[in-house]
């Protein structure tokens, strides 16, 4: 069956959480990145939350909004949907505890050769109404086609790589247990059975259980902060991302940084990308925007 695209415009109830340090310092540990920041609550101002824990939040909104599917595509099609591209804007860190609520929107719905590709917008918000985050959350629905002709989502665009380097700035080595969508799973709360059950990533037509992708994209942006952020995650203002290769378990990625950039206003993108194992680019178009 096909996507229809008169989902456009179609909303979740917003979702409200109770962010503990409990919960972000489990989404470090999950990622072994256990600097002070994430974790001495010792520090004067407290913790601040990974820069990626946003999709914690995000995750039930989007099943809640992507129930709304049902009855335009099949449970088989569904299956199929795989996270495409991501472009998060934080407006600030996370700091534990919050009460945060989260919204979600999709944006845009339009044909692509590989299938349908749909658009969801998060945005995320604390108890004074303030923005935290704003995410652009891109999926494609494999060999899904699309009824109600395409609406192309009115989104912004993160920091574009001109012309990439002759050879990396750096490169980084990131290992990924034979455990760790298992951990990832429980420690973010985010369960896609296809990461964590081999029967079901088998109906959905993968060779075996894969990495998520935004624990491909955390463990990476964990690199360019250590590497290019002076190990300061509140620097971090933007991340945006295209997800290709599959990452099995276990074996080891590799985080080439490709170039540093000044912005407008005194702001630098860090251009990167993530090698699989195998050799594949698990993240291309990757961008980091540090604040100045």
């Amino acid at each position: 069956m096909p996507l229809d695209s008169s989902l456009v415009g179609e909303q979740a109830e917003p979702r409200t959480h109770e962010v503990d340090a409990r919960w972000t310092m489990a989404y470090v540990a999950s990622l072994g990145d256990l600097i002070d920041r994430y974790i001495d609550t010792r520090r004067g101002g407290g913790i601040v939350a990974h820069p990626l824990f946003q999709v914690c939040l995000e995750w039930p909104t989007g099943g809640a909004l992507r129930a709304r599917h049902r009855g335009t595509v099949t449970a088989a099609e569904a299956a199929r949907g795989v996270h495409a591209t991501h472009h998060a804007v934080l407006h600030r860190p996370i700091r534990p505890p919050e009460r945060l609520t989260t919204r979600a929107e999709i944006l845009g719905i339009e044909g692509r050769k590989a299938g349908a590709y749909e658009v969801t917008k998060f945005a995320t918000f604390d108890e004074r109404g303030a923005p935290v985050c704003t995410t652009y959350y891109g999926t494609l629905y494999r060999q899904v086609a699309v009824v109600g002709g395409d609406r192309p989502a009115a989104a912004p665009e993160p920091p574009v790589l001109n012309a990439a380097p002759a050879r990396p700035r750096s490169e980084m080595r990131a290992p990924v247990g034979a455990g760790a969508a298992h951990v990832y799973t429980e420690c973010a709360r985010i369960w896609n059975p296809i990461h964590t059950d081999a029967a079901v990533a088998a109906a959905a037509g993968l060779p075996a259980i894969i990495l998520h992708g935004t624990a491909t994209l955390a463990l990476s942006v964990s690199r360019i902060i250590a590497a290019e952020a002076g190990g300061d995650p509140e620097r971090v203002a933007e991340i945006g991302a295209r997800f290709g290769a599959m990452v099995f378990m276990p074996s080891e990625l590799t985080v080439r940084i490709l170039a540093r950039e000044k912005l407008a206003g005194g702001a630098e993108a860090i251009f990167f990308e993530t090698l699989s194992a195998e050799g594949g680019r698990a993240v291309r178009d990757g961008v980091v925007t540090l604040r100045a």
